[in-house]
């Protein structure tokens, strides 16, 4: 399956030294000058001065490796989570038309009812197929109809069929943006959104997203008169020039499609 950098950051290298090693070795550095250029013995002996100098200069490093990675501005807790994309994330894909008749005939067959979304899918899942994408691109679905049909149950279904995790968002109990796009920091709930955490737990980049009861969502307004609702926060995902490149309000780095990685089998 293909692999695609998800995160918008270069990830130091797993040899980069700590900031004790780099300090060991500037003072074994320091002796070694000395002694070249003759300095008496008893100069070896590092200062207070020296010492501060070393560890200014080993700061400076590390600090330089921080800015190039682009998460400088992140603390340790948060840069160990990104960890999971190191390697990238994985794209499901449908490699054939055929099998992407064999996932419309799946569904249409378990629940015939649903033959629009059905056929719609169908459609974008071949059209994925001839032009070459990594992974389908499936048009957002709206899927209207009285309860009890199965609408969410269609969704999930599809995730099995795609082999890729489904997502639910209950935009009843989850009104506000934050559900989707996460909070930035100095909330008191700050976080990712569901989004991409259930992308990080999976490293899967194309999950399915299911938005339930989404005309339940209302408006939501912070006492200032900002507007935090769902239906909101969905519009960045939805358009697909801006899902490509979608900026985390918590981490504020970038996500999506950022290169090709690696294809595996």
């Amino acid at each position: 399956m293909p692999r695609i950098q998800f995160a918008d950051v270069t990830f130091p290298d797993h040899n980069t030294p700590s900031a004790y090693d780099i300090e060991r070795r500037l003072k074994i550095f320091l002796d070694r000058f000395r002694e070249q250029i003759g300095s008496p013995k008893f100069d070896y002996a590092l200062s207070d001065a020296d010492r501060l100098k070393i560890r200014r200069r080993a700061a400076a490093y590390l600090s330089a490796i921080s800015r190039r990675s682009g998460m400088d501005h992140l603390d340790d807790k948060d840069r160990r989570k990104l960890q999971v994309f190191r390697g990238g994330a994985e794209l499901k894909c449908v490699e054939t038309e055929h099998r992407a008749d064999e996932i419309a005939s799946c569904l249409h067959t378990e629940m015939p009812w649903m033959a629009p979304a059905t056929e719609r899918l169908w459609h974008d899942m071949r059209a994925s197929v001839r032009n070459g994408d990594l992974g389908p691109l499936v048009r957002p679905m709206l899927l209207v109809g009285p309860p009890g049909i199965g609408k969410s149950y269609w969704s999930r279904l599809l995730g099995a069929q795609l082999s890729v995790p489904t997502t639910i968002i209950e935009a009843t109990s989850e009104p506000a943006a934050f559900a989707v796009t996460g909070s930035q920091k100095g909330w008191g709930s700050a976080g990712p959104g569901k989004v991409l955490e259930g992308i990080m737990a999976s490293q899967i980049a194309n999950p399915v997203i299911v938005v339930d009861e989404i005309e339940k969502a209302g408006d939501v307004q912070s006492a200032g008169g900002q507007r935090y609702s769902l239906t909101e926060g969905l519009l960045p995902f939805l358009e697909r020039s801006t899902a490509r490149r979608w900026s985390c309000p918590y981490f504020r780095i970038g996500f999506g499609s950022h290169g090709f990685l690696q294809q595996t089998a």
